[in-house]
């Protein structure tokens, strides 16, 4: 019989959002004198490495419902970080702005400031456990589970 004890001490969910939550902390934490949040950080890098990007490319890229990233990305339209316009049909698509563009840059060194509290913090194994997580949650969206 699975008891609420075995789920609170064992479901994946939870756990992967109490980490989520953590780490975000940390770089929230870090980059705030930017003025975003680490969230809207890898909205801006996502947009940057696919350059000029229709929202709908964007939201799969970064596993969001479309209308939850279109929500997102409007403080970073009023903030003159990116560029939203008409694509093809019925399509809009972000790029960054030379605003955003900079904003990017400025926050990298605080970034990898982050991303080294964390693994100093973790560890070796532990960090090489959360840098494999792409492939896991990849794995995890081709079988639709």
């Amino acid at each position: 019989m699975i008891t609420e004890q075995y789920i609170s001490e064992n479901c994946l969910c939870y756990k992967m959002r109490s980490a989520s939550r953590t780490i975000t902390r940390i770089y929230d934490e870090q980059i705030k004198s930017t003025g975003i949040k680490a969230n809207q950080f890898s909205m801006l890098v996502a947009i940057k490495v696919m350059d000029s990007v229709s929202i709908s490319s964007l939201a799969k890229q970064l596993m969001m419902e479309r209308t939850t990233l279109t929500r997102n990305l409007a403080p970073l339209e009023k903030l003159q970080l990116i560029s939203i316009r008409a694509g093809e049909g019925r399509t809009r698509n972000v790029s960054l702005t030379s605003e955003g563009l900079q904003k990017v840059e400025d926050i990298k060194p605080l970034w990898k400031q982050a991303q080294q509290k964390i693994e100093n913090a973790l560890g070796q194994e532990e960090s090489a456990l959360l840098s494999n997580l792409s492939s896991i949650i990849n794995n995890l969206a081709e079988k639709h589970i």
